[in-house]
Order: C-alpha cells, then sequence, then structure tokens
C-alpha cells in the first residue's frame, strides 16, 4: 500500500510543493534508487541481526515518512522523504522473504506465495482507499459550506493553515491511514521481538546445516537475469498496456483502462491461488507452467497485436502466467542452496532494476517506432529468455545434487562395510585369544603329566589318587570353550 498510494495521490502531491507533475517526476527515481540501497544494505544487515528487530525498525521508519509526506511543501524534502521510503521498503522486500525462508525452510512455498499476494492486495487496496478518502473528504466539505457561508472567517496561524490545506486535499488522510496501519504492525513485530525473539545463532546454524551449492554464485547470477526480465516485463506490461490499446488498437479510454485492470486482477487472483498450489505443486513445476503460459500468451499477442478479442485473452493469460514467477523462483532456489540476507538482497535488485530500466526502453522504443508492437514483443523475447535461462539453472542445480547424493551413498556404504567389518574382526581377535589360551592349557597339561609320571615312579602305591584328579583338572581347564574340549578327548587317548 505504501508504494501504489503515490500513483492516485501524485497530483495533490504536486500541488503541495506548487508544481506541475512532469516536474516533479524525479521523485520515483529517488524512491527507487532508496530502494535499491535498502536491498543492499538490508542483506547485509539480515545476516548479523535479528530480523524481528530490522523488520519491526523499517516498518516504523516506513509508517514515519508516510506521516511525513503530505507536510512535504518543496520538492527537494519530498524527493528526500521518498528516498527514505524507498529505503525501508528495500529493507522489507528483503528481510521478508529471509524471514520466511529462515523460518519454513523447505515447506515454505506457500508461505512466499502469500507474502506476494499480500503485495498484490495491497497494490489493490491502495488506490481504492485513496478514492474512498477523496470522496469522503468532499462529501464533508459539501456538508460543512453551507453553514458556514454566514460564519466571519478566522485567521489561522501557519500550522492550522497547512493542516486546513491538507485536509482539503484527499492526500492527507490515506497517507495518514496508510501510516497508522503499518505503525500498529511495526510495534507488533517490536512486542515479538521483545517477548520471544529467536537467537541469530539458532538461524544462523540452521543456514550453515545446508551446504551452499557448487555453482551458488552462477547460479544467483542466472536468477538475477531471471528476475530482471520477468519484473521489469511484468512492469512494463502493466504500465504500458493501456497506451498500447489506445495508440496501437485504436481502443477507447474505458475499454483500455478495463485491459489494464484485467491484467492485475487475473495476476493477484491466481496470486492468491498459488497459495494453495503451492501445498501441492513444487516450485519448480510451477514455474514451468508459468513460463509456458508466458510464451504462449505472448506469442498470441505478438501473431494478433490488433485483434481485440485475443488482445483480452492474451492479456489475462499472460498476467495469470506472471504471477507466480518471483515467489516460486525463491522458493525454488531454497531448494538447492543457501540463502542469506546477501543472497536475497542480489535477486532483489535485480528484479529492481529491471523495474526501472524496462520500461523506461519500452517508453523510449514506443515513442521513436509507434507502429510497431514494442511492448508485445518485449513480452515475447522476455518468456524467450526466461525459458532459456530456467533449464540452465536447474541442470547447475540438480548436477550439484547429484554429486552430493553420490557422496553422501558412498559415505554411507563405506560405514556400512566398517560396520560389518567389525564383527569379522571380533571373531578374528577372539580366535587368537582362545588359541594363545590353547597354548597356555596344553604347556600346563604337558607339565602336569611330567609331574603325575614322575610322582608315579616315586610313590607307585598311589596311582589312582593322581590319575583321578587330572581328569579334573583338564574337565576344569577346557570347558572354557569347544575347541578344549576336542583337545582334552583326544589327549586322553593318548594318554
Amino acid at each position: 500500500m505504501a508504494i501504489a498510494v503515490l500513483g492516485p495521490t501524485f497530483p495533490d502531491l504536486a500541488s503541495n510543493v506548487h508544481n506541475n507533475v512532469g516536474n516533479i517526476s524525479y521523485i520515483f527515481v529517488g524512491r527507487s534508487l532508496g530502494y535499491l540501497g535498502g536491498s543492499v544494505v538490508g542483506g547485509i544487515l539480515f545476516d548479523c541481526m535479528n530480523h524481528h528487530l530490522l523488520l519491526g525498525l523499517s516498518m516504523l521508519w516506513t509508517a514515519v515518512g508516510l506521516y511525513a509526506i503530505p507536510w512535504c511543501g518543496q520538492a527537494i524534502s519530498l524527493t528526500a522523504i521518498m528516498a527514505v521510503v524507498g529505503i525501508s521498503m528495500g529493507f522489507l522486500d528483503t528481510g521478508g522473504n529471509v524471514v520466511i525462508l529462515n523460518t519454513w525452510a523447505e515447506q515454505a512455498g506457500p508461505h512466499v506465495q502469500a507474502l506476494h499476494f499480500s503485495f498484490a492486495l495491497g497494490a489493490f487496496v491502495a488506490p481504492i482507499l485513496a478514492k474512498l478518502s477523496l470522496e469522503f473528504l468532499s462529501a464533508t466539505d459539501d456538508a460543512g459550506s453551507s453553514s458556514t457561508k454566514a460564519q466571519t472567517p478566522v485567521d489561522h496561524g501557519p500550522l492550522s493553515t497547512k493542516l486546513f490545506e491538507l485536509m482539503k486535499s484527499g492526500s492527507m488522510l490515506s497517507y495518514i491511514v496508510i501510516g497508522t496501519y503499518i505503525l500498529l504492525v511495526s510495534l507488533l513485530l517490536l512486542i515479538l521481538y521483545s517477548s520471544c525473539s529467536p537467537s541469530q545463532e539458532k538461524l544462523k546454524t540452521s543456514l550453515e546445516k545446508q551446504q551452499a551449492a557448487k555453482y551458488h554464485h552462477v547460479i544467483l547470477f542466472l536468477l538475477f537475469l531471471f528476475f530482471f526480465c520477468y519484473v521489469g516485463t511484468e512492469v512494463a506490461y502493466g504500465s504500458y498496456i493501456f497506451t498500447y490499446a489506445k495508440t496501437h488498437v485504436k481502443m477507447l479510454e474505458s475499454p483500455a483502462a478495463g485491459l489494464n485492470s484485467v491484467f492485475w486482477g487475473t495476476f493477484a487472483m491466481i496470486r492468491g491461488f498459488a497459495i494453495c498450489f503451492a501445498t501441492c505443486l513444487y516450485p519448480g513445476t510451477m514455474i514451468i507452467l508459468s513460463v509456458i503460459g508466458c510464451t504462449l500468451s505472448s506469442l498470441v499477442l505478438v501473431l494478433f497485436s490488433k485483434h481485440i478479442t485475443l488482445l483480452w485473452v492474451g492479456t489475462a493469460v499472460y498476467g495469470a502466467s506472471m504471477a507466480t514467477t518471483f515467489p516460486s523462483g525463491i522458493s525454488w532456489v531454497k531448494q538447492y542452496t543457501t540463502i542469506g540476507g546477501k543472497s536475497a538482497s542480489f535477486f532483489v535488485v535485480g528484479a529492481a532494476l529491471g523495474e526501472m530500466v524496462i520500461p523506461a526502453v519500452v517508453g523510449f522504443l514506443q515513442g521513436k517506432f509507434p507502429d510497431i508492437p514494442v511492448l508485445m514483443y518485449l513480452a515475447l523475447g522476455s518468456s524467450v529468455m526466461t525459458a532459456l535461462l530456467f533449464p540452465v539453472m536447474y541442470k547447475l542445480a540438480t548436477s550439484q545434487c547429484a554429486g552430493s547424493l553420490k557422496a553422501r551413498i558412498e559415505s554411507e556404504d563405506q560405514k556400512a562395510l566398517l560396520s560389518s567389518s567389525g564383527p569379522e574382526e571380533e571373531e578374528e581377535e577372539d580366535a587368537q585369544h582362545w588359541n594363545e589360551v590353547d597354548f597356555e592349557v596344553i604347556e600346563m597339561s604337558n607339565t602336569t603329566r611330567n609331574s603325575v609320571v614322575q610322582a608315579s615312579g616315586e610313590i607307585p602305591e598311589e596311582p589312582c589318587t593322581k590319575t583321578g584328579k587330572q581328569p579334573t583338572f583338564h574337565s576344569a581347564s577346557f570347558s572354557l570353550s569347544p575347541r578344549k574340549k576336542l583337545l582334552n578327548l583326544d589327549r586322553e587317548k593318548n594318554d
């Protein structure tokens, strides 16, 4: 909501700084630069600080910025506040993905889809909220104008005059309402941090348990390009489809606006359904379905660029196909490599750069070549590009997975061999031990036999006493093992 509210309230902000809309368009550049900086810095901070604390402070800072925006009387101060809000937005975008991935790990698919559905829902609600605030204030002004006609005008101070002017415009109320909502959410996050804040060491341990992929940086770079093309084309299509329908297809303003609503409506609706889809489909499967849908629909839009019915159908299918790509990509890459704050900020920056660069290029080319359907060619080219990038990323990720699986199997086999060789070694040690005992018993029996012979020669009248004790000795000595019993029988026969 904090991002989308700027569009419908832009004329009021221009009047607040005593300028026209065209001369303050650079505030979008300030917000985008702040978003890039916030994504980079946030990625670093989220790796070394508590996540809930950073999210709470970021949302608190966003609420303060929204409260301050309607009070800006100069374009420079408005641009500075927009840059600060952009920084906090970068923190939130990077940190939200990191927190969900670290909290739910491999089961983060539905939760990531829900996060990005909330983005689409907020973008849908913010213009409606701004429109309702305008209607409410206009109705209040009409009701109060008749009762104040006969009253004597009161001289207001500078602050009261500024407040009165802002209340007459619709921007004040919408920014205050959204800022208050964000303030409440930030307080909830800060309370969560103070009451049961998770240990950052546990989060780091959970990250370290999953080993980074062999081609970790290559996969992240390809994902950077993937999101650069995807997000840039998404924003460009949503921004220029209204102009394209009016200039290239010669549609009226109302149907052209309806076409724009169809794109964003199907986009938000499928993102909501994707929360359920993610519980039964793999992220890679959802990406493949999205890429196929984008490629086929953009091909139809290129081949039948002036066919009104196919333009409606193609736009609806294209918006629905693009809905799940970004959150599914985040869930997919988490399955194969470690995603921390820096990694998340890397592909978030790629998405932000695509959002800045590609719409500007489309606007330039559309003005340069008005007879060519530049927007549709861009959609087809981006779909082909993403269709080529994803198999490469998948190959790199799964090759590493197969290698690690093979190494794991080999290590398990080695452990099994070592464990199976253990009993054999124990048996060999037992056999060696019993052989040593046998040799000792043989020596003892020989000594006993010699002593018996000597005793029989010296005392011939007592042969039965010694010979009666000898079997007793043998039975006691050789009862330790079956081998000794056999040796005892053989020796008695020899005797």
